[in-house]
């Protein structure tokens, strides 16, 4: 039986993310850079893989391991990523496309569907998620062609808390504010088409490439979605809240409370991030659990949490 498998993260820093900060030291990430904005937990993307501690690559991992370890149902490429995000800054207004568009027009990738998990919020801090009432696509469009405060004005704005969770799947324009630590959970794809960047230029006057055709076809105008509501059931040992259980990945919250079993899951593997101190135990031994761990636990592997420790856990 295989061991639970701690990941070390790949970075997106600099002016990959002029939005970032240094947050994620907080988050016992040893970050390359001031400007780091995401910390690719699990990821299988070319050049950002994640790694175990021994330095081999999650693609190398599944190759070794097979079905054991992402389950008689894992596919190829593997289908999600899970990431950790700080903003000092806001993020483009962006959007994503679903999986039969981004084959047709990005090569056969994958569409991009995603979770956001709040973490850290200070106060005020806000997301924009969805457009306002009302707005429609050639209300966009003709925004989009003014520009600037049009853009904005079509735009529905959250203020967020720690704990929330919201659900942003393929077609829902959003964008992430100043101020928020998140856990996102989202297919593994790296195709984003950006509406609008806030004017913002780079120190050589420059400013980010949009995509605003490609994101009008694909931008679902009628998306007005409440944060997570969330239902929690008790398990032995705790409890366990899920989120989300849609086509493209589950989502839940785990809170042990002393020890709580996890059976094998023989069809799929499961992405953990601890929020605590725990451990997990296995017939082989145990893991000890930090708070910012990103874990496997594989398909075929029996396993307990335990502590007084919550998890972020999805498949």
């Amino acid at each position: 039986m295989l061991s639970p498998i701690k990941m070390t993260p790949a970075y997106r820093y600099g002016a990959q993310t002029p939005w970032g900060g240094d947050g994620l030291r907080a988050w016992g990430k040893d970050i390359p850079d001031p400007r780091t904005g995401e910390s690719l937990e699990v990821s299988a993307l070319p050049g950002l893989e994640s790694k175990n501690e021994a330095g081999e690559t999650l693609t190398a991992l599944l190759a070794r391991y097979g079905a054991a370890l992402a389950g008689t149902k894992g596919s190829e490429p593997f289908p999600l990523l899970l990431k950790l995000i700080h903003a000092d800054d806001l993020l483009s207004v962006q959007v994503h496309p679903n999986d039969a568009y981004a084959a047709a027009h990005e090569g056969g990738k994958l569409g991009k569907s995603e979770a956001w998990v709040i973490l850290e919020a200070e106060p005020g801090a806000q997301i924009v998620y969805g457009l306002r009432e009302g707005v429609t696509r050639e209300q966009l469009a003709e925004a989009c062609r003014a520009g600037g405060e049009a853009v904005q004005a079509c735009l529905h704005r959250v203020n967020v808390r720690p704990g929330e969770v919201y659900n942003i799947p393929a077609g829902m324009i959003h964008a992430l504010g100043g101020g928020i630590t998140l856990l996102e959970i989202q297919q593994s794809s790296d195709v984003t088409y950006r509406f609008y960047d806030w004017d913002r230029r780079d120190a050589a006057g420059r400013s980010r490439e949009l995509h605003i055709a490609k994101a009008l076809d694909v931008a679902d105008t009628t998306l007005h979605l409440p944060p997570c509501a969330g239902k929690t059931r008790a398990v032995e040992g705790g409890e366990q809240t899920r989120y989300i259980d849609g086509p493209a990945f589950t989502l839940e919250r785990w809170r042990a409370h002393g020890r709580m079993p996890l059976p094998a899951t023989p069809e799929h593997i499961r992405l953990l991030f601890s929020l605590g101190e725990g451990r997990l135990t296995c017939a082989d031994g145990e893991t000890p659990l930090c708070r910012g761990d990103a874990v496997l636990l594989p398909a075929e592997t029996a396993a307990a949490l335990e502590g007084e420790v919550e998890m972020i856990a999805c498949w």
